[in-house]
C-alpha cells in the first residue's frame, strides 16, 4: 500500500467512496456534498489537499481530504473508504496525511464534524488528539458531533 497526492485519475473513487459512506450510513447526500464534489479542483487551488492510499494493484483504498478555512483552521473531511476492499490503516494512513499538509500549510487548529454512530471514524480522530467541540450548528443533517486539535 503506498500513499499519494490528489491524483485526477482517482477523483472519481473519492466521490464515489464518500457517496457509498452516506448514502450507506445516512440514505443520501446533502447540498454540501454536491457542492464539494462539483468543485473538487476549485478547492485544490485554494490550497486544498485530497490523499488516496493505493493497494500495490492500484486500487484506491481510502481517500481523505485537508482543506483551508477562516484563519489558521483547516479542515479534515471526506474521509471515505473502498467498501469492496480490505484496507486495514488506509484510512488512518490518509487521515494523517491531510493532517500534516494542513499543519505544513500553516494550520494552527484541525477541524472536522463527523456523527456519532461512526466508531471506526471516532477512533481515528481521538487516536490522533482530537476533542470534542460543541456546536450550535453542525452544517450537516448528519453532523452530531466536532472535533478539534489546536496546534
Amino acid at each position: 500500500m503506498k500513499l499519494i497526492e490528489y491524483d485526477k485519475k482517482y477523483k472519481q473513487d473519492f466521490i464515489d467512496f464518500n457517496t457509498d459512506w452516506i448514502e450507506d450510513n445516512f440514505g443520501h447526500l446533502e447540498p454540501e456534498d454536491y457542492e464539494t464534489f462539483e468543485h473538487i479542483e476549485d478547492e485544490m487551488k485554494d490550497g486544498a489537499m485530497i490523499y488516496f492510499a493505493i493497494d500495490d494493484d492500484g486500487t484506491a483504498l481510502a481517500t481523505c481530504m485537508a482543506k483551508p478555512m477562516e484563519g489558521s483552521t483547516w479542515e479534515l473531511c471526506k474521509l471515505g473508504s473502498n467498501k469492496e476492499r480490505k484496507h486495514s490503516g488506509s484510512g488512518s494512513m490518509v487521515f494523517e496525511a491531510a493532517m500534516n499538509w494542513a499543519i505544513q500549510h500553516g494550520a494552527g487548529r484541525l477541524f472536522l464534524i463527523s456523527n456519532s454512530k461512526l466508531s471506526p471514524a471516532l477512533h481515528i480522530y481521538e487516536k490522533y488528539g482530537f476533542t470534542e467541540v460543541k456546536l450550535a450548528d453542525y452544517e450537516y443533517e448528519r453532523g452530531d458531533i466536532a472535533f478539534e486539535k489546536k496546534l
